[in-house]
């Protein structure tokens, strides 16, 4: 039950945000499985076209949006088969429906080499340290929000 759950916040996630502007040989599908993008190779976008490593992990925020994947690099490049960080705005999702029907998705990664080598690496500190900033960006943006909220509020009593 709680994998079917799990799954459907997955999908429901990936076609609601498609931060990854999604690019096709075909028309768009229409929804993506985060199990098809689990594990679809991670290639550079311009230049050599080298592939990079794999998708390891799909991460969302609060609203269950994607917010970064998690790849899994080779000893390629001299990245020595580390887990590193990629934000949404850094890649894009190909998909190419291949002559037997099936669908395979690529992830094209829009930065150099040397970008890549100093991503940062997906561990507990990494973990740790963008929790504890998401959840102060939060408390911020709530206190600016309830502010704005509470100005409006007495900016309409006032006009009554």
């Amino acid at each position: 039950m709680r994998k079917t759950m799990l799954t459907t916040a997955i999908s429901t996630a990936l076609l609601g945000s498609l931060a990854f502007g999604v690019q096709a040989s075909t028309e768009p599908q229409g929804m993506y499985s985060a199990d098809d993008i689990m594990d679809a190779e991670v290639f550079f976008a311009g230049g050599s076209g080298e592939e990079i490593g794999e998708v390891e992990d799909i991460l969302f925020d609060e609203e269950m949006r994607i917010s970064a994947l998690v790849i899994e690099s080779g000893a390629i490049l001299g990245l020595g088969g580390r887990e590193i960080v990629i934000n949404t705005d850094q890649f894009t999702l190909e998909t190419h429906t291949e002559s037997d029907g099936d669908t395979e998705h690529r992830i094209m990664l829009e930065a150099s080499q040397e970008e890549v080598e100093s991503f940062p690496t997906y561990d507990r500190d990494w973990w740790e340290q963008t929790k504890n900033s998401a959840r102060d960006a939060w408390q911020t943006t709530k206190e600016g929000a309830q502010s704005a909220w509470q100005s409006t509020r007495e900016a309409v009593n006032d006009n009554e």
